[in-house]
């Protein structure tokens, strides 16, 4: 299952064409995409008009939805961004490592363009989408 990271949400809604929005529109008549609550807050704050914000919301709420927080989500996250502290990185945000950690845990691939899961793919085993 695929988790779609805000970067290339806004990116798709915006009706920007980049190798990341066109592998989202195949992957959505053809693989799970699945939505997280973290996620679906950041790509709907971010819409000014009524309008397209009722339209997005009402797509996003027909994709596969996923808690993505609880105690171990927090601890490991916790753990994760110490990791990489202790090995000289030092992660922008901590929605981004509480997104990393839990797809590493739920076995989710991970479709970004944040430079900021890099570290977390290179030191952990987070699987993300690389460009064709």
């Amino acid at each position: 299952m695929i988790l779609v990271d805000s970067s290339v949400w806004i990116d798709y809604f915006n009706g920007s064409s980049t190798w990341q929005t066109d592998l989202l529109d195949n992957y959505l008549s053809s693989v799970p995409v699945v939505i997280g609550d973290l996620i679906l807050t950041e790509v709907l704050q971010g819409f000014g008009s009524d309008r397209d914000y009722e339209t997005a919301k009402t797509f996003l709420s027909a994709l596969p939805f996923r808690q993505m927080g609880g105690d171990n989500v927090a601890i490991q996250s916790a753990q994760n961004y110490r990791t990489l502290r202790k090995a000289g990185v030092t992660a922008r945000k901590t929605i981004d490592v509480i997104i990393a950690t839990f797809c590493i845990m739920e076995g989710f691939t991970l479709l970004h363009d944040d430079r900021d899961f890099d570290p977390m793919a290179s030191h952990f085993s987070l699987k993300t989408h690389t460009a064709p």
